[in-house]
């Protein structure tokens, strides 16, 4: 359950105030009174919940819009209403008009009306708390997702460093088994050619045809089959064998490397 709406009423006339607190008392509100602007202040200063400051316009030693300047410096948040007569009227419209007060009551004053305005600036409070809270979940949701940008940047710039050095790792290898004076070739589980090195396109890839992706039986000595079947099956391979009539040693091996199943045949010059 809410805590009750905190109301604060000032007035050097006693009477007044007694009049505020009959007409309020049925209302469930928790209602403070002083008897000038210092004792309210000092009220303000020892409950941090009020919301409302109704005072009157005409006080000595600080008038109603004197006071209300202080609260809206201390207290800004607090909704102030001046109640007042209507040859005050010019002053009350002045502070109106710079933000110090929310609203201006005349005296007397009619009942209902007073407590409408209260009720609406009651309100006018709840809407301005809520405002804030928004406000507040707003800037510090917008500061988790510049925290949460700021480090999927930092993620970014790590994988594509990551990236950059595996390619120029890649491409290291790659060139490295180009240079090689040995044929290489990649065969998939399927008999499928995935991989052949600068010497092993040389070797193998048929006239006006394409290496990868062709079945090997495409592509290799008819001779060589059984070896790959041999290979494939976990046997260790090596065979003497002429391609292009360049007398060759063949090494096949069988490959299993994580989700990758094939066969790694090597073709070596014989000297």
């Amino acid at each position: 359950m809410e805590n009750p709406a905190q109301i604060l009423f000032v007035d050097d006339e006693k009477n007044v105030l007694k009049a505020l607190q009959r007409l309020f008392m049925d209302d469930e509100y928790e209602l403070f009174t002083a008897n000038s602007g210092p004792e309210g202040l000092d009220i303000l200063r020892q409950e941090s919940g009020i919301q409302l400051v109704v005072t009157d316009y005409r006080m000595p030693q600080m008038n109603g819009v004197d006071f209300l300047q202080e609260v809206s410096k201390h207290w800004p948040e607090t909704v102030r209403i001046v109640l007042s007569g209507f040859a005050d009227t010019a002053a009350v419209v002045s502070a109106i008009n710079e933000g110090q007060v929310y609203r201006f009551v005349g005296k007397p004053w009619n009942d209902e009306d007073l407590r409408q305005t209260i009720r609406q600036a009651l309100h006018h409070y709840q809407l301005q708390r809520k405002n804030e809270l928004l406000l507040q979940q707003l800037k510090n949701t917008n500061e988790e997702l510049q925290s949460v940008n700021d480090n999927l940047e930092l993620l970014v710039k790590e994988r594509t460093a990551n990236l950059v050095l595996r390619n120029q790792a890649l491409l290291i290898a790659q060139n490295i088994l180009d240079a090689m004076p040995t044929a290489v070739m990649g065969i998939d589980s399927c008999k499928m050619v995935v991989y052949a090195n600068h010497m092993g396109r040389h070797l193998f890839t048929p006239p006006h045809d394409l290496l990868l992706g062709a079945q090997i039986d495409e592509v290799l000595p008819q001779n060589l089959l059984p070896l790959v079947a041999g290979a494939a099956r976990g046997d260790t391979i090596s065979e003497q064998t002429v391609i292009q009539d360049r007398p060759m040693r063949i090494l096949g091996s069988k490959l299993r490397a994580q989700d990758q199943e094939g066969v790694i045949l090597i073709a070596i010059p014989e000297i």
